[in-house]
């Protein structure tokens, strides 16, 4: 029964290319930009390059510092000692990176200036990151301990500096006034993921790093991986009680500190927490469902009273299939399975369309290194949007024709 509507439905587009065109291009141009968008947020919060583990990552992004009555706050990232001392108190099984926020720094070759994004890192940094080593190796502990002046720098960055496709491990480069050894060289990263991006990385107790700055404010993250997933409740929950411990109150940057906060939460959290307070990943969700909802509606609202005047054209069907005795669910089922094969007709070609998008803006460099795309996430999304487009568009005008007495629909033919 299924695939006969559905060969009655391609018969129908068939029969007046006008309205299968005019139906087609506003399904596949609504899917289209929700496609596109449902991609971009996919970039910024999905499991990507360099941070293939995001879904099963904890990020300590954040400290705040409140007076007595609250009126007063800090927020800002926290200092190199305060995140080692208190994440390395952890007993549940992890393994974690503690990791400056980027920073602007210049330098020049043959008199022209580059400009350079800088990240202080320790070892675990490259333990938590999934980066692509291009060739050399990431710096470590003996690295650390002889106080070594060596970098990993991204092939764009050795492209610009050194010359493209060169070969850089031990050559000098001059960072920030100092020269460093170049250790390695990886793939570039996406500046729409500002955890990881940089374009060189530095140990974390090289010269200008502030990683012994006293006291919880600076400008380090963090990002904690438990051995099992399943774990990530329980860290979060240790890591709050070992910073609520911390003796209170005490001095910071001129205020005094009564209440203290430092969460190890998801990406996602981490981000909707400055946006709309803790825990509350389900207005974000909420904001991003009504937004596509009401960017559907008015598509849908036009193709309702174009399904209606097709379905009109019709009556003569419908009113023979009814006085034969066929059920007004009968009727209505048939309709919303011809509406949906349309939509999803029309997803397919959104989703090429799609696709080309993204390829041209990638190669675009708006966004250097950007790798959007129409992955499986996405494409199940489109495929979600696409049924709740036709249902949105089909069900009305089906069960409104399904009610149509045999005279009436005779009538009206």
């Amino acid at each position: 029964m299924l695939l006969n509507y559905i060969k009655i439905a391609w018969k129908v587009l068939l029969r007046n290319p006008f309205y299968t065109f005019i139906s087609l291009f506003g399904i596949s141009f609504t899917l289209m930009i929700l496609l596109v968008l449902s991609a971009f947020l996919d970039h910024i919060f999905g499991s990507h390059y360099p941070e293939n583990q995001r879904d099963q990552s904890l990020y300590v992004q954040m400290t705040r510092m409140q007076d007595s009555s609250r009126q007063s706050t800090m927020t800002g990232p926290s200092a190199y000692k305060f995140l080692k001392k208190n994440l390395s108190a952890l007993r549940t099984p992890n393994t974690y990176g503690i990791f400056s926020m980027f920073k602007g720094a210049n330098t020049y070759v043959d008199g022209k200036r580059i400009k350079l994004s800088i990240k202080y890192a320790d070892g675990g940094f490259w333990e938590v990151t999934n980066f692509t080593f291009l060739e050399g190796k990431a710096f470590n502990e003996s690295n650390f301990k002889n106080g070594d002046l060596v970098a990993v720098i991204t092939d764009k960055i050795r492209d610009d500096y050194f010359g493209k496709g060169q070969s850089v491990v031990g050559k000098p480069m001059l960072v920030n006034g100092l020269k460093y050894r170049v250790m390695g060289v990886v793939a570039a990263s996406p500046i729409t993921r500002p955890v990881s991006y940089a374009d060189v990385f530095l140990p974390f107790n090289s010269p200008k790093s502030e990683y012994e700055s006293p006291g919880i404010n600076g400008s380090y993250m963090a990002i904690v991986i438990p051995k099992n997933k399943a774990n990530m409740p329980v860290i979060t929950k240790e890591f709050e009680q070992i910073v609520g411990r911390i003796p209170k109150p005490f001095m910071e940057n001129g205020m005094k500190v009564y209440h203290l906060e430092s969460r190890a939460e998801t990406y996602l959290s981490n981000f909707t927490n400055q946006i709309f307070g803790n825990d509350q990943n389900e207005v974000f969700f909420m904001v991003v469902a009504l937004f596509m909802v009401l960017f559907m509606a008015l598509p849908a609202i036009n193709l309702v009273n174009l399904n209606i005047s097709r379905i009109i054209e019709r009556s003569s069907e419908i009113s023979v299939r009814k006085a034969f005795g066929a059920p007004s669910k009968t009727v209505l089922w048939q309709f919303v399975v011809e509406n949906v094969f349309v939509t999803l007709i029309g997803a397919g070609i959104a989703l090429i369309f799609s696709q080309v998008i993204l390829m041209v803006f990638n190669r675009s460099a708006l966004i250097p290194s950007s790798d959007l795309t129409i992955n499986f996430t996405v494409f199940g999304f489109g495929i979600l949007l696409a049924l709740i487009f036709g249902l949105m568009s089909g069900v009305y005008p089906a069960w409104r024709m399904s009610k149509l007495k045999p005279a009436e629909a005779l009538k009206n033919s």
